[in-house]
């Protein structure tokens, strides 16, 4: 089981295709994951968004179980 106590971050993404090729990758290695989605839109209404690029308004913060997390990173060494 994964919890905040036991899970290290592997990587952050702002890519919804990266993150699902990580997760697919993780997935066929049986490494347990945790994605939090983080939201950038909360400043749009006190700045407006003219000049942002949409495809970053999204932020995805990739967690393994720390025990995992070096095969994590062999997994997905250099290849993404």
């Amino acid at each position: 089981m994964l919890t905040i106590f036991n899970r290290k971050e592997l990587m952050t993404t702002y890519s919804l295709d990266q993150q699902a090729k990580i997760r697919e990758r993780l997935s066929a290695h049986n490494i347990a994951y945790t994605v939090k989605t983080v939201g950038r839109s909360d400043t749009r209404g006190r700045t407006g968004s003219f000049g942002e690029n949409p495809a970053v308004h999204y932020g995805y913060i990739i967690f393994v179980h720390k025990n995992d997390y070096e095969k994590a990173q062999g997994v997905l060494g250099g290849h993404l």
